[in-house]
């Protein structure tokens, strides 16, 4: 192998060379399980016992000073090497100022420490492990120097000030200690240090001393934790009077803190202690008029559970009741729309039972009017007044009242944009309630008048309907139709009064007039009831001609089938069948059955000719024919339609998606009439000789060349 494929950076090593090969997986071939199995743990241990012993250095043994100098200059060259590549690894400095301080040369471990402060000063772990240096090897005035200088370069980590005044506590320089914080007080620094003081003074049974700390450190921080440390402190020591002096001045100056909560249930815990049960009371009520309640909840607890326990009947009740009303009255304060909870609000308030409270709620929700002029956001505060109303009717029994309520509610809705049915039909339910059925009516009229809709004239006609009013009941349904002349169901619902009130002529001008609309929302409903109105009239020539006009406007298979069976079963000339004679009525049902197939052949040639792609429904329609042909007996002749029956083909065709790329195949079912075959087979043929045409011409010209 040449010197060109060797590569320097390999220790002139081929790349072939320095592979690593590694064996070729073998394939298992017997995969049933081992007679004699094996677990993980036993696989872990042999690898372990297999492994070889790890290789260290040996030991040195220095034997002289000789060798001892030389290790500690070979042991500094290689730090200072190191210092000098990473001068910013404070870890180094570290290991190297220990390392000094291992030799016992103090003086140079100092040195380390001084030139590691100079690289970051600012690194606090520098100066704990500088001075636990000087602290274990009992260099106190160097440990003291080191702390002072850390503690004025970096007064903000406490860290140092509790190693600084710790150590003066252990050596019992108990004013040095003090004087330490009193360094540290001047910063200002976190609660903690604060309290530091105060257990360092009380350590030393120095009372009024922590007290006056007490007076700094809420002054610093004015924090309701600060204050309630403070009284308990005062009720630790046995000054009653001074804790509630403090407390009081903390309510003073925090009672409108977001904390204020833990202070008032505090400073009443307190009161309880002290068996004072009417100042205890009266702090929980002067904290429930001042905190606001979302961030009373606590509050609230506690003085349920202080009524239950010293309170009466009434008051546990109204501390109850008084709590969720509070809450209430916050969440209604916050968000007024929000008509759900004014709906739980006015809930309470019926449970307690006091009507004016309860009227003054219902007043206020409804005085909250949707700020938009949209239905959406008026769905929902409808129901405040339905709720009212039925309220005023049902448990306060002030009918009056009700009528006034009803009113304002629809002199309240913008009727010009949109309307509810519901508040109408209900004032005029109240009124027949009432007895009063010329307000229904006016009220239902003037529904009908400012915002007409379905429902206000179902139940107006239903109302005359069961008054027997047909006359009201004809101009309701014209003042229907005239306002929503598309609507089939009015159309159908008033011919068929029209049919109940013996107007056969009346009803049949209705159903015309109906299907002559231009638009119908429902058109296949209003053809159906009118083809079953003169199917039970009796007039068959009739409705045979609706059937035509029907398929005029629509070739839709369902209305061929039902064109169909009527011809074949119900289009019976005459009242009935047993008073003609028995050759007559099969010469009547063989006519039926010729008219019935008439009306099948017109449909198959129509989707013949007309509109070949719905083979499907051509296949149901001969399928319809064959079970009318064998349920009709010997009249029936099933040949005709066997001979028109097309097979039925499973095939596949290609998925495209929208833009154009190919997604893969579906099955889907066709149909191949008799008359299809014949065309295919030309198609074969015709494909076949054009083939073999060009498989002569390619020929001739192989030949030529």
């Amino acid at each position: 192998m040449g010197a060109k494929d060797a590569d320097p950076s390999l220790g002139y090593l081929t790349r072939n060379e320095t592979e690593i090969k590694l064996p070729r997986p073998t394939r298992v071939k017997n995969k049933t399980p081992a007679p004699i199995q094996i677990t993980a743990e036993q696989i872990l241990r042999e690898a372990r016992e297999r492994q070889e012993a790890e290789i260290r250095p040996p030991k040195q043994k220095i034997t002289d000073s000789t060798e001892l100098a030389d290790y500690r200059l070979r042991k500094r060259k290689e730090f200072e090497d190191l210092i000098r590549r990473v001068r910013w690894n404070i870890s180094v400095w570290i290991k190297y100022a220990q390392w000094e301080e291992s030799q016992k040369d103090f003086n140079r471990a100092r040195s380390v420490w001084e030139r590691a402060l100079e690289v970051d000063y600012r690194n606090h772990t520098l100066w704990l492990k500088y001075a636990e240096v000087e602290m274990k090897n009992k260099f106190i005035n160097h440990a003291r120097n080191v702390w002072d200088r850390a503690v004025t370069l970096l007064p903000r980590v406490d860290q140092l000030w509790y190693k600084y005044i710790h150590m003066e506590e252990m050596l019992g320089n108990v004013a040095g200690a003090r004087q330490i914080f009193e360094r540290w007080m001047n910063w200002l620094p976190d609660q903690q240090g604060w309290l530091s003081y105060i257990k360092f003074e009380l350590r030393y049974n120095e009372v009024d001393r922590a007290r006056q700390i007490f007076e700094r450190f809420v002054q610093c921080h004015p924090k309701v934790s600060a204050w309630i440390r403070y009284a308990k402190f005062e009720m630790k020591n046995g000054e009653i009077g001074r804790s509630r002096n403090v407390y009081e001045r903390a309510v003073e100056k925090l009672a409108d803190d977001e904390e204020a909560e833990q202070l008032f249930v505090a400073f009443a815990e307190f009161e309880e202690r002290c068996k004072e049960t009417e100042r205890e009371r009266c702090i929980y009520k002067f904290a429930l008029d001042h905190i606001p309640k979302g961030r009373a909840e606590e509050l609230y607890r506690k003085f349920v559970a202080f009524e239950k326990q010293y309170g009466d009947r009434e008051g546990i009740e109204d501390a109850i009741v008084g709590k969720r009303r509070f809450q209430y009255e916050d969440e209604v304060r916050k968000n007024p729309l929000n008509y759900d909870t004014w709906f739980d609000y006015i809930r309470l308030e019926e449970s307690v039972g006091n009507k004016d409270r309860i009227r003054e709620v219902y007043e206020r929700a409804i005085a909250n009017v949707p700020p938009a002029e949209e239905k959406r956001y008026w769905q929902r505060y409808i129901y405040l007044w339905i709720n009212y109303v039925l309220y005023e009717e049902l448990d306060a029994g002030n009918m009056e009242r009700t009528r006034d309520v009803y009113m304002e509610c629809l002199k309240l809705i913008p009727h010009k944009k949109f309307s509810f049915a519901k508040i109408w039909l209900l004032a005029a339910q109240f009124e027949i309630r009432q007895l009063n059925l010329n307000s229904a009516r006016q009220i239902l009229g003037n529904a009908i008048g400012k915002a007409p809709k379905d429902k206000i004239f179902k139940k107006y006609i239903e109302i005359e309907l069961q008054l027997c009013n047909f006359d009201r009941c004809r101009k309701l349904y014209e003042k229907y139709l005239e306002w929503s002349p598309e609507n089939c169901y009015a159309w159908s619902k008033y011919a068929e009064l029209e049919r109940s009130l013996a107007e056969t002529n009346r009803a049949r001008a209705i159903f015309e007039l109906a299907i002559a609309q231009l638009a119908l929302d429902m058109p296949e409903l209003l053809w159906k009831a009118y083809i079953e109105f003169e199917r039970s009239e009796g007039e068959y020539e009739r409705t045979r001609a609706l059937y035509e006009r029907l398929l005029d406007r629509t070739k839709h298979l369902k209305v061929w089938i039902s064109y169909a069976k009527f011809e074949a079963f119900d289009s019976k000339e005459g009242d009935g069948v047993s008073d003609i004679p028995e050759d007559d009525v099969h010469e009547l049902k063989k006519q039926c059955i010729q008219r019935a197939r008439r009306v099948f052949e017109k449909a198959i040639n129509y989707y013949r000719t007309s509109a070949p792609e719905l083979k499907e429904e051509r296949a149901m329609l001969l399928e319809e024919w064959l079970n009318i042909e064998s349920g009709s007996g010997e009249l029936g002749d099933v040949s005709l339609v066997q001979a028109k029956i097309p097979k039925k083909l499973k095939k596949r065709r290609q998925i495209v998606s929208d833009d154009g790329l190919a997604t893969g195949y579906e099955e889907f079912y066709d149909y191949l009439f008799p008359e299809e075959s014949q065309t295919t087979n030309l198609k074969i043929l015709e494909a076949a000789y054009k083939w073999k045409k060009q498989k002569i011409s390619s020929d001739d010209e192989k030949k030529k060349i």
